[in-house]
């Protein structure tokens, strides 16, 4: 959207569009390993074994790292960082800093980290990170989510995105899904300029609630999923990567297959942004999540 004080240059657009398409891919979406501090006390050579691992050789465009593990080496006394973009994967981090609790609300909830963002950022982006994430959660219930919490949370994301890109970043946008909060926060962002063909949106599929006995098929979830971006996400977005959402690998690998394979309209590609569904296969039953590029579609499929 033209307006009297543009927020970048013909170079920044290009430079942040280029590196959201680069993660999306085909055949290609995120790992998300930006976990908690106690996680990441594990050995480097822990960390280091993904990048062998058959589940994500191949696959992966991006890495959400945790701070911790941004700064942390293998063996050898690599940077992980160094070891991410010899593989032409672009490491990206998370900069949120956690939920606090929204005053008159339900036990609703805002996140912190809008105080020192832009330093933050130009400090990841001299360290190698080309994107960031930010995640809201929005908590389900009676009278929830209020209108308050999604305002709150959508301008917070907005803003976020905006000092993101400010700072050469591309961010990943990871809001609840639902019809209602995604209206929210893409007014959010517009009203805050941000380039949307460079930021990525990272949403749970639509599922039914935990306490709904009704299984539903992945042809009923991706129908679902597909109406709701259809009606919400502006077809400038380059990509929607699904978080797995509780669900196991299977299920997660199935859903996002089906949700490729809709008939509506999809003008962005539709991708992941899997963890354990990735890193921590069953024992049992190996589970490998291939991406393939088939008529020019992301297909998953399950092998054991």
């Amino acid at each position: 959207m033209a307006h009297h004080f543009p927020a970048f240059t013909l170079e920044q657009k290009k430079e942040l569009s280029d590196v959201a398409k680069h993660i999306v891919a085909d055949g290609k979406g995120i790992l998300a390993a930006d976990e908690t501090q106690e996680k990441t006390a594990a050995s480097s050579e822990k960390f280091s074994s993904l990048w062998t691992n058959p589940s994500t050789r191949g696959v992966v465009g991006g890495v959400i790292l945790f701070h911790e593990t941004l700064y942390q080496k293998d063996s050898q006394g690599k940077w992980f960082r160094d070891i991410l973009k010899e593989k032409g994967i672009v490491v990206g981090i998370k900069l949120d800093q956690g939920a606090a609790p929204l005053a008159g609300t339900n036990q609703e909830t805002t996140i912190q980290g809008l105080d020192g963002l832009s330093q933050c950022c130009a400090q990841y982006k001299k360290d190698r990170c080309d994107f960031g994430k930010w995640r809201a959660v929005l908590k389900i219930g009676d009278h929830c989510p209020s209108n308050l919490a999604i305002q709150e949370n959508a301008n917070a994301l907005a803003h976020y995105a905006s000092i993101c890109q400010q700072n050469e970043l591309v961010p990943i946008v990871e809001p609840e899904v639902s019809e209602k909060v995604l209206v929210a926060v893409y007014k959010a962002l517009s009203n805050h300029h941000v380039y949307l063909e460079g930021m990525l949106l990272k949403p749970n599929m639509v599922t039914a609630g935990h306490a709904c006995t009704k299984k539903y098929t992945s042809e009923q979830v991706a129908l679902a999923t597909v109406t709701t971006l259809h009606h919400t996400v502006p077809a400038a977005v380059p990509g929607i990567c699904f978080l797995p959402g509780g669900m196991s690998e299977e299920d997660a690998a199935l859903n996002l297959n089906a949700i490729n394979l809709c008939p509506l309209p999809k003008p962005w590609k539709l991708s992941f942004s899997y963890g354990q569904a990735l890193k921590q296969p069953k024992k049992k039953t190996p589970i490998v999540l291939l991406s393939l590029l088939f008529f020019g579609l992301n297909i998953f499929v399950v092998t054991g």
